[in-house]
């Protein structure tokens, strides 16, 4: 009997993205088929999936004992978010007669269909970092007798979405520093620097606004910059490990002595990027922009602003709102006065002074018709539209004068500024 031969094991999902890879979250169906491509007959004892998530952290160090000892510490940790076998072929069997139940796969294409949950929980987003990477994937193995099996792995990819449509993430972020250039016994004078953005969460692809404002008082020529910056940090068996990577950077113009510089709104656009892993208890990746003045033959004066990188783009609605909050916080904040809003025109009311002045005399009168009773209401329901009065020195409406005897009766004048 001649024996076939297995030409091709492969793993296809179903479900991919606009980049045509397969991309899933927490508690997702994943689905898919496993093909496999054989010539003449060939036997099959099982046909394995197993589905893992593992996060993943490894680095070494080398360390000194002694005058002429030394040895390297090995740091390793492993946190396990997925775990999933299935069999596609080959269920239970005696294993005494092992040719019993065995499978006959004929010449052509075989395809079997695979499909489970991922958990209900916060699940690492994947990622490849130096000292350690979050992977997810789909193993299938052929086993055949009396031969090596046969095996396959394919990943796909788990995002841990992050909504930046929270108030957290919609915030503004903003710093001011100030540092003096010494040298010996020499000060000169200080150099200012004061930055703010609209909000701390972003999405890959979109653009920070930076505004931000540098003055230089000192005695040299620097140069305001900014840059994006990835942080990776590692834990395990109690220490940690943390790589900085530039993301993204722009610089202006230079600054000479006694100038000033103002971005009004510079843009630094953010590349594509992993988002941001927080709860990861083994990996965080991180993001910060970082505003600073590079000093030549000094320190920097550097400011740091934390952002986090979602997946859930700014909404519409949330957009108009960030921008109508950050040009109001903005112009307070550049210390500009915003302009008050206009009075409205009184004069466009229907009542006229004339009016205003009958019903007042109306007021005063014990037996009132019905007539003015009316147009006394008309006049209250309109009041509060009204001015207040212009300030005289003369009573407009005096009361009326009686004469008794040689002498004139007259209000007691309660006027304090007369």
């Amino acid at each position: 009997m001649v024996l076939g031969k297995v030409r091709a094991l492969a793993v296809y999902f179903d479900s991919l993205n606009e980049n045509n890879l397969p991309a899933f979250s927490g508690g997702d169906l994943v689905s898919g088929r496993v093909v496999v491509e054989v010539a003449g007959d060939v036997r099959v004892k099982s046909l394995d999936i197993t589905a893992k998530g593992v996060a993943k952290v490894r680095w070494t160090e080398s360390r000194n004992a002694g005058a002429n000892t030394a040895y390297t510490q090995n740091y390793t940790e492993e946190v396990e978010y997925l775990h999933h076998y299935d069999t596609l072929i080959g269920e239970d069997r005696d294993e005494d007669c092992p040719e019993e139940g065995l499978t006959v796969l004929h010449t052509g294409l075989h395809e079997f269909a695979f499909s489970f949950n991922l958990p209900q929980m916060a699940l690492a987003t994947s990622f490849e970092g130096k000292h350690g990477s979050v992977r997810y994937w789909v193993k299938a193995e052929l086993h055949r007798p009396w031969l090596l099996p046969v095996k396959v792995k394919k990943e796909f990819i788990v995002f841990e979405h992050i909504d930046i449509n929270t108030p957290l993430l919609l915030a503004p972020q903003a710093g001011t520093k100030e540092k003096t250039l010494c040298c010996w016994f020499c000060a000169s004078g200080p150099i200012s620097l004061s930055a703010k953005i609209e909000r701390k969460g972003y999405t890959p692809g979109e653009s920070i606004q930076i505004f931000a404002e540098v003055e230089n008082c000192s005695s040299r020529v620097v140069v305001p910059k900014a840059a994006l910056y990835q942080t990776q940090t590692f834990f395990a068996k109690g220490k940690g490990k943390q790589i900085q990577q530039l993301v993204s950077n722009l610089r202006g113009d230079p600054l000479p002595q006694g100038k000033s510089q103002s971005w009004e709104g510079k843009l630094l656009k953010i590349p594509p990027v992993s988002p941001s892993i927080l709860d990861c208890p083994i990996i965080r990746v991180e993001y910060a922009l970082v505003v600073y003045v590079d000093v030549p033959g000094g320190l920097n004066l550097s400011l740091s602003l934390p952002l986090v990188i979602g997946t859930i783009p700014l909404h519409t609605c949330a957009t108009r709102t960030s921008s109508i909050s950050s040009n109001c916080s903005t112009l307070s904040w550049l210390g500009l006065q915003e302009r008050p809003e206009a009075p409205p025109n009184y004069s466009d009311l229907a009542i006229s002074e004339s009016q205003r002045r009958d019903c007042l005399r109306g007021c005063d009168r014990s037996d009132g018709e019905a007539e003015d009773q009316g147009s006394l209401l008309t006049y209250i329901t309109e009041f509060r539209y009204l001015p207040p009065p212009l300030y005289s020195e003369v009573d407009p409406y005096p009361d009326p004068v009686e004469v008794c005897g040689a002498a004139d009766v007259r209000r007691p004048d309660t006027c304090p500024s007369r």
